[in-house]
């Protein structure tokens, strides 16, 4: 069986996970052998495609183009997301697998539905069409032939998108592929931690086990690799993708820009125009305003609505400042929440809502420079350092390692190699 190159991404799992990760026997083992960080700069907006995206490109995402999980959709309820790799501008750690002769597999990573470059591909993709259906929406977006042989195999484990069910697909997927030496190049996104520090918070005992679901798969992987004499020659990668926090309010600011006439409704109670809108990005939003005399309005209106509701926005970036923190320039403004807040599309109710019984009460998207707001990076190679603590390290910086790992890093990357994890 020939060496394999696996990346595990562990949506959600912050650096305040890290202390109780490697008490855990598996990523105990991963870390002693390993180049890690518990200090991972992710980027902004600090969301799964954007930063999935960033850690398979080594760029930010003004310079990617996957600057939001969702596309600017006023006139749906649930926006279409950012899901495939066409919209990616640049090449991806997965196309300069295949070119260099490498099978790639990705399962369920964001951003990848229709490449040309993974072989064997269930990307993560769900139907937002009344007519649609996940088999249908998988299938034409991945490699069918092969997600007919998994939902034979192993789709009475799925629950929907309920978890652990999820998870505990996705990895039995990983394991045939493993077991049928079916690809060499592997990445794999696990959302276990990020679905129940969505639902219960990031202190509930659901997150600890849910880290150690994490940590059992893991286990069996590295076993794999042990069984087959390839542990030593392979590369394994395990990363995190954003941090987390608790909040107990959303903020509706389209419910504000409808109470001022600066949203129209149809019949239906549909946008049908709009002078300005927000998308959110949780913990952060774009503002997009239509009418460039209107400006001046907007900001004076987000600005006095956080005065009158304990400053629940905590910064209005500019488009250029955007820019420089790497996110879009193409909005209005960025907005920031503040701590115990986040944004919603919504726009209908109240402008100000408790999460608790009716929304998520703790989300990401925010400043990903904010304190105790990091993620981690465990890297597990031939040629790279043991129990070697890299310190502060950007989600750009993995993606440019990974390149170099492959043998090719493309001019025009953000980040920069982590030269200093190589013996």
């Amino acid at each position: 069986m020939k060496k394999k190159f696996i990346i595990l991404s562990f949506d959600a799992v912050g650096n305040k996970d890290f202390i109780n990760l490697i008490k855990l026997p598996n990523f105990k083992e991963l870390k002693e052998n390993s180049s890690y960080s518990n200090n991972v700069e992710s980027v902004y907006p600090s969301l799964t495609y954007p930063a999935h995206t960033s850690i398979a490109t080594g760029k930010l995402p003004v310079n990617h183009w996957i600057i939001n999980n969702i596309l600017i959709q006023p006139e749906r309820k649930n926006p279409d997301w950012f899901w495939y790799k066409k919209q990616i501008n640049g090449s991806t750690i997965y196309d300069i697998a295949k070119e260099k002769g490498l099978k790639t597999c990705t399962l369920l990573w964001p951003v990848t539905g229709k490449s040309k470059s993974i072989d064997l591909n269930i990307p993560e993709i769900f139907p937002n069409r009344k007519w649609q259906n996940q088999i249908m929406v998988s299938a034409l977006n991945g490699s069918p032939l092969f997600q007919a042989k998994i939902e034979k195999l192993y789709s009475h484990l799925r629950k929907g998108y309920e978890q652990p069910y999820l998870d505990n697909f996705t990895f039995n997927t990983l394991m045939y592929v493993l077991k049928n030496d079916l690809a060499d190049f592997i990445m794999v996104h696990f959302t276990d931690t990020d679905t129940h520090k969505h639902i219960f918070g990031t202190k509930s005992n659901h997150i600890s086990q849910s880290l150690k679901r994490h940590d059992k798969r893991l286990g069996e992987i590295i076993s794999f690799l042990k069984e087959n004499n390839i542990y030593d020659s392979s590369t394994l990668i395990a990363l995190g993708d954003h941090s987390f926090k608790d909040a107990e309010y959303v903020i509706k600011l389209n419910n504000l820009f409808l109470k001022n006439d600066l949203i129209k409704l149809n019949s239906k109670n549909v946008i049908k125009e709009y002078d300005a809108y927000l998308n959110f990005c949780d913990g952060s939003a774009y503002v997009y305003v239509k009418n460039k005399y209107k400006i001046k309005m907007v900001y004076d209106l987000i600005c006095n609505f956080s005065k009158e509701n304990n400053n629940c926005i905590k910064n209005i970036i500019s488009s250029e400042e955007a820019k420089k923190l790497g996110a879009s320039d193409k909005c209005t403004f960025m907005l920031e929440a503040n701590d115990n807040y986040y944004f919603i599309n919504d726009y209908l109710g109240n402008t100000i809502e408790k999460t608790k019984g009716k929304h998520a009460i703790a989300n990401h998207g925010y400043n990903p420079k904010d304190d105790n707001y990091k993620t981690i990076f465990f890297c597990k190679a031939p040629n790279v350092k043991k129990n070697f603590d890299i310190g502060p390290i950007r989600l750009i910086d993995e993606g440019a390692t990974i390149f170099n790992m492959l043998g090719k890093v493309p001019s025009d990357i953000d980040g920069n190699i982590l030269n200093s994890i190589f013996i």
